[in-house]
C-alpha cells in the first residue's frame, strides 16, 4: 500500500498537473472547476446509451499520472467483464466499488495517527520505512496536488475523489502482500513469477526478495528430500507387479544406502535453484515489455504467457541438470562418486543428447501447471479480499499458507502425468535392459499395463512434501528478509 506514494513522487511530482487554475503540463485543464463524483461519472460515460468506449476522451476528467487521453482505455480494461470493448453502466458501477475499497485500504496504511486526514509527515514517514528519504517540500508538493481546500492536508473524500478513476491495477498493494513463487516452494519451480512494483526495483529490494526465496526454497528441499527421492522411485520402478508403499519404500532405501541415502539427488536439485530463478525472472522482465505496455499492470491472461515462456527459456537452460538430479535419486551405492562423476559417465555412454530425455513432456507440464497454479492462487485471493478486507490487504499467513498449498497441489494434480512421463524417460538408460520409448509410446503402455492410475504412481508422497515444504519455505523466508533488511511488507 505505501508503494503508491512512491509512485507518485516518481511518475508526475516532476510534472505534477493541478485542478483548477493551477500551472501544469498537458494534463491540466485550465480554468475548469473540478467536478463532483458523480459529473465524473456522467462526462465519463457521456453516451445516451450509457456505454464507454476506450476512444473517448472527456476533459472533466482530472488524472495526473500520465497522458489524459490514456486514462478511459486503462478504465475500460479494468472494468470490461465480458471483453466487448466498452464498459456499461454496471460494469462501470462495479469498477468504482470495488476501487473504491481498495482506495480505502492504501488510505489507512497511510494514516498513521488515525485521525482521518493525511499529512506531509505521514508521507514522509511512509516512504522512509520503504527506505525512500523525500524533504519536507516535496511532500507538501504531493499534498497539494490533492488538497482542494488549502489546509495542507488530505481527508478521504479528496484522496478519493482525487484516484478514483485511476485503474486499480496500478495500486500495488496487493504485490506487496500476496507474493506467491518467490516464497513458496514445492520442489517444481514452473509457477508463473511473482511481480515487483516499481518502488521494489527502484529501491533494491527485488533482489532481495530473490535470494530470501532461493535459501528459503534450499532449505525447503533438503527438509522434504526424502519425500522427493520416494516419489522418483515410485514413478520409475513402482507398478502392479512391484507395488511399492511408502513405508516399504523408506524401509528399502534404509536398507540399501542407510539413512544419508535418504538424500540422494539433493546437492544438484539445491544447486539448479540459483540458475533457473535468476534466468526465469530475467525472461520475464524481458517478455513482459511484448506482451503488456505496462509492468505493473499485466492482466492474468498476459502474465500467463509470460511466466510460462520464461518458464521454459528457464528450463531449457538448466535440463540437463534435471536430468542428473533425476540418475542421482535413483543411483546405488556406489554406482556414482558425485555429480561430475554422473555427468561424465551419461556423456560418455548415453551422448549429449541423454541430458535432454523427457524434454517435451516437461516443456508440455508447464502451461497446465503455471496456469492452474496461478488461476487457483488469484481467484482465492480475489475471494479473500473482496470479502475479507476492510483495514487491510494482509491476508495473515494461514491464508497465505492455504492458499499456495492449495493452488500448488492443484497445479502439480494437472501436470502429474506428464511429470511421471518426463521421469521415466529421464531415468531410461538407468534401468538395465530398459528400451528406448518416445513420450506417447510410454504414455499408451502405461495406460495399457497399469491403468489411468499408472500416470499418478509417487502422488502420495508427492502431496505429503507440499504442506511441510510451503511451512518450512515461508518461515525462512520471513526469517531471510528480517536478515537482508527487506521492509517492503
Amino acid at each position: 500500500m505505501l508503494q503508491m506514494l512512491w509512485h507518485f513522487l516518481s511518475s508526475f511530482l516532476p510534472r505534477a498537473g493541478c485542478q483548477g487554475s493551477r500551472e501544469g503540463n498537458n494534463n491540466e485543464v485550465r480554468g475548469t472547476p473540478a467536478p463532483a463524483r458523480g459529473d465524473q461519472m456522467s462526462s465519463f460515460l457521456g453516451k445516451q446509451d450509457g456505454r464507454a468506449e476506450a476512444t473517448e476522451k472527456r476533459p472533466t476528467i482530472l488524472l495526473v499520472v500520465g497522458p489524459a487521453e490514456q486514462f478511459p482505455k486503462k478504465i475500460v480494461q479494468a472494468g470490461d467483464k465480458d471483453l466487448d470493448g466498452q464498459l456499461d453502466f454496471e460494469e462501470f458501477v462495479h469498477y468504482l466499488q470495488d476501487h473504491e475499497k481498495k482506495l480505502r485500504l492504501v488510505f489507512k496504511s497511510l494514516d498513521k495517527k488515525n485521525d482521518g486526514r493525511i499529512d506531509a509527515q505521514e508521507i514522509m514517514q511512509s516512504l522512509r520505512d520503504l527506505g525512500v528519504k523525500i524533504s519536507e517540500q516535496q511532500a507538501e508538493k504531493i499534498l497539494k496536488s490533492m488538497d482542494k481546500n488549502g489546509t495542507m492536508t488530505i481527508d478521504w473524500n479528496e484522496w478519493r475523489d482525487y484516484h478514483l478513476l485511476h485503474p486499480v491495477e496500478n495500486i500495488p498493494e496487493i504485490i506487496l502482500y500476496w507474493k506467491h513463487s518467490t516464497i513458496f516452494d514445492v520442489g517444481e519451480n514452473l509457477t508463473v513469477p511473482d511481480e515487483f512494483t516499481m518502488e521494489e526495483r527502484q529501491t533494491g529490494m527485488w533482489w532481495r526478495h530473490l535470494v530470501a526465496g532461493g535459501g528459503a526454497g534450499a532449505v525447503s528441499r533438503t527438509c522434504t528430500a526424502p519425500l522427493d527421492r520416494l516419489k522418483v522411485l515410485m514413478q520409475v520402478h513402482a507398478s502392479r507387479s512391484n507395488n511399492m508403499c511408502i513405508v516399504g519404500g523408506f524401509t528399502q532405501m534404509i536398507r540399501e544406502g542407510g539413512a544419508k541415502s535418504l538424500w540422494r539427488g539433493n546437492g544438484i536439485n539445491v544447486l539448479k535453484i540459483a540458475p533457473e530463478s535468476a534466468i526465469k525472472f530475467m525472461a520475464y522482465e524481458q517478455i513482459k515489455r511484448l506482451v503488456g505496455s505496462d509492468q505493473e499492470t499485466l492482466r492474468i491472461h498476459e502474465r500467463l504467457v509470460a511466466g510460462s515462456l520464461a518458464g521454459a527459456i528457464a528450463q531449457s537452460s538448466i535440463y540437463p541438470m534435471e536430468v542428473l538430479k533425476t540418475r542421482m535419486a535413483l543411483r546405488k551405492t556406489g554406482q556414482y562418486s558425485g555429480m561430475l562423476d554422473c555427468a561424465r559417465k551419461i556423456l560418455a555412454r548415453e551422448g549429449i543428447a541423454a541430458f535432454y530425455k523427457g524434454y517435451v513432456p516437461n516443456m508440455l507440464g508447464i502451461i497446465p501447471y503455471a496456469g492452474i497454479d496461478l488461476a487457483v492462487y488469484e481467484t482465492l485471493k480475489n475471494a479473500w479480499l473482496q470479502r475479507y478486507a476492510v483495514n487491510s490487504a494482509d491476508p495473515g499467513v494461514f491464508v497465505l499458507l492455504a492458499c499456495g498449498t492449495m493452488s500448488s497441489t492443484c497445479g502439480q494434480l494437472a501436470s502429474y502425468p506428464l511429470a511421471l512421463v518426463r521421469t521415466r524417460m529421464q531415468a531410461q538408460a538407468s534401468i538395465e535392459g530398459a528400451p528406448e520409448v518416445t513420450m506417447s509410446s510410454l504414455f499408451r503402455q502405461i495406460l495399457r499395463t497399469e491403468g489411468a492410475f499408472g500416470l499418478y504412481r509417487g502422488l502420495a508422497p508427492n502431496f505429503m512434501k507440499v504442506i511441510p515444504a510451503v511451512s518450512i519455505s515461508y518461515v525462512v523466508y520471513e526469517n531471510l528478509k528480517i536478515t537482508l533488511g527487506v521492509q517492503s511488507r
